[in-house]
């Protein structure tokens, strides 16, 4: 599995079998998905604004699932501006929308000594054991990313996360987007029941940065809360060795399996 995806043209891009889906190996993943649009909005404002803007916010669509076949991006500037940017792209399979996210792109500010943050800390990578993410789901994308979790309880888990293979090709990717590229697998570390017994696959997610993750590896201190009515809610607190750098939301459609 060399990466994720390979390069067709400016605009399109073919995904390997690492983006197999957890739900159906028939589909992609929608993680690297969701990395692919960020590396192609982040390239896209550094070809026009070179790093004058900072990417502070990114939330996603997800309008259907996606076969394992060639994807298109278009990206469009909904909001110009000199301090403060809004991009839209849209990642399509055959002409059909499946993603649409929009990014916040913020200026940049010195602000070390405000810096701070009261969010919890997480125990380091050390402290928890090296798990198998698919023991418990299949395809391709589970097997490319190493983990180590710790679950406190069922709906609220630790982990330690880090791709083992490259977002594209033979291209450089920044850092936002290769945690982007991983975020999505939050919403399935800590299980309250099997997917087995009962699918709650996401329809959005929404991720706000208050700080470039460093490092390599990305911790997660994830909860999931599931409502009355097949509404359910994964929460992320996302981390580096540093500390809190940002945090993930999202939506759940919950729908219990019927024999």
């Amino acid at each position: 599995m060399p990466s994720y995806f390979e390069r067709v043209d400016t605009s399109a891009f073919r995904p390997t079998s690492a983006v197999e889906g957890a739900w159906s190996t028939q589909e992609q993943h929608v993680a690297p998905a969701l990395g692919l649009i960020a590396h192609a909005i982040e390239r896209d404002h550094a070809d026009r604004r070179g790093a004058e803007l900072q990417l502070g916010r990114i939330s996603y669509d997800i309008l259907g699932t996606i076969p394992l076949e060639r994807v298109d991006l278009e990206i469009r500037i909904l909001r110009p501006g000199r301090t403060i940017e809004l991009v839209e792209a849209v990642l399509s399979h055959d002409g059909r929308a499946a993603v649409i996210a929009r990014a916040w792109f913020l200026q940049a500010a010195d602000t070390r000594e405000l810096a701070g943050s009261a969010l919890n800390a997480m125990p380091g990578r050390d402290q928890l054991a090296p798990w198998a993410m698919g023991d418990h789901w299949q395809g391709g994308a589970v097997r490319s990313v190493d983990f180590h979790r710790g679950q406190r309880e069922p709906g609220h888990a630790w982990a330690w996360l880090k791709p083992r293979i490259p977002l594209v090709e033979g291209e450089p990717v920044g850092r936002i987007p290769r945690l982007l590229g991983i975020v999505d697998f939050a919403n399935g570390l800590t299980l309250r029941l099997a997917p087995t017994e009962v699918a709650f696959p996401n329809v959005d997610l929404t991720c706000h940065l208050f700080a470039e993750p460093e490092g390599d590896w990305i911790g997660f201190d994830t909860t999931v809360s599931i409502g009355p009515t097949g509404l359910g809610l994964t929460e992320t607190v996302l981390h580096d060795e540093r500390g809190p750098v940002g945090t993930v939301q999202q939506i759940l459609t919950v729908r219990p399996m019927r024999g």
